[in-house]
């Protein structure tokens, strides 16, 4: 999505106008989940994607449709059908919801997409809530927004001083990791709120065999990347080509000198017990949400007691997650490494990390169905 408000800018500042289509909610299989985006400009190319197809090309000629014509913010409900996925190639069977929102005048839309360009540089986490349906008191109309600054100032408004204050406490919440949600509130009213923040950034306490797997894992999820470890052999740039920072100091030296905010990601893997100690300390002192140790369920505990008599809270020590990662058996340096960044993304994009596959209630249903159905030729499908 950061092309789309770069390009939002770009247009903007230049005074044409554009539109900017947006996935606020899901049903089913879908090619796009909500928050994807593309921006349309006044020549009818775009930026951004909504998940292709007859879908995307719908809302595209709706977009320039209404840039045309001129009108308010619309919304729209597009239910892929087995029949319209069949012409994409698709095997979709789910409902998407659109906001198609216009920007006739710059002064409307280019403030927030600066800031929230500037969010995605680092310069200050952002919300944007709009308005998707009204409420039965008629107070918000669709279209209407409210932007939300991390230090409590905002702009615009949802229509009521009831629906700002909840926004304002959902975007906080939000912020954290950069997620969006869907609201529907008492009075029946209905708007979409997205958090932007910094880059997910990946701290590595430690230069061993793991955490050189581990990095590999981060620049392709555009993670930032830093590495701490006071042995420079373990710790150069030769070793960690994708690392943006790293830094021969002790974790407890090197943590408070690097960038940490709330989206950072920490993991503990020093060379020892009491190097993962201090280092484990260090970084449960910082702002990160995520803390991860990584060792046996022995190791682990030994630290929290040691940690617990010193200067931790059992809260604090509640939020980190040791022994690190996902459960699926891992032994070798990689596969530890893929156990771990799981269970980051899971913990960054709201996941819970149990297995997707269909449960045995679903598979009994298609048996019946194709129980049910005559055989067809061979190469035709049977829809599902």
């Amino acid at each position: 999505m950061k092309e789309v408000f770069e390009d939002a800018v770009e247009k903007l500042g230049k005074g044409e106008p554009v539109v900017v289509a947006t996935v606020i909610r899901t049903k089913g299989s879908t090619p796009q989940k909500p928050g994807a985006k593309l921006l349309v400009r006044q020549d009818g190319s775009g930026t951004g994607t909504l998940g292709g197809g007859c879908v995307e090309g719908d809302i595209w000629f709706a977009a320039k449709q209404l840039m045309q014509r001129g009108g308010a913010a619309e919304y729209k409900e597009y239910e892929l059908n087995e029949e319209l996925a069949a012409e994409d190639g698709l095997v979709c069977g789910g409902t998407m919801y659109f906001l198609i929102d216009p920007v006739y005048s710059p002064g409307d839309y280019l403030p927030y997409a600066e800031e929230i360009s500037g969010a995605y540089q680092g310069e200050g986490s952002v919300a944007l809530a709009t308005v998707i349906k009204s409420g039965d008191d008629g107070t918000s109309v669709i279209g209407d927004k409210l932007f939300i600054r991390e230090n409590g100032e905002t702009e615009g408004s949802l229509g009521s001083e009831d629906l700002d204050v909840a926004a304002i406490d959902k975007a906080f919440e939000l912020m954290v990791h950069g997620r969006n949600e869907y609201v529907t509130t008492a009075t029946g009213a209905e708007y979409f709120i997205e958090a932007y923040t910094t880059p997910p950034q990946l701290v590595i306490c430690g230069g061993g065999h793991v955490s050189r797997a581990l990095a590999s894992l981060a620049k392709p999820l555009e993670f930032r990347l830093f590495i701490t470890d006071d042995r420079e052999e373990f710790a150069n740039q030769t070793r960690f080509p994708e690392a943006d920072i790293v830094v021969n100091e002790k974790p407890e030296e090197a943590l408070p000198t690097l960038p940490i905010n709330p989206n950072t990601f920490i993991v503990v893997a020093t060379r020892g017990h009491r190097y993962d100690n201090t280092a484990l300390l260090a970084a449960a002192k910082t702002p990160a949400k995520y803390v991860g140790l990584m060792g046996s369920k022995r190791k682990t505990i030994l630290i929290y007691e040691d940690l617990m008599r010193g200067e931790l809270t059992l809260e604090r020590i509640r939020e980190i997650r040791s022994p690190i990662g996902l459960d699926i058996r891992a032994r070798t340096p990689e596969e530890i490494a893929i156990s771990i960044m799981s269970e980051i993304l899971m913990f960054r994009l709201g996941g819970s990390g149990s297995p997707m596959k269909l449960d045995d209630s679903q598979l009994e249903r298609i048996e019946k169905k194709v129980a049910g159905t005559p055989n067809q030729p061979s190469g035709q499908p049977i829809n599902l």
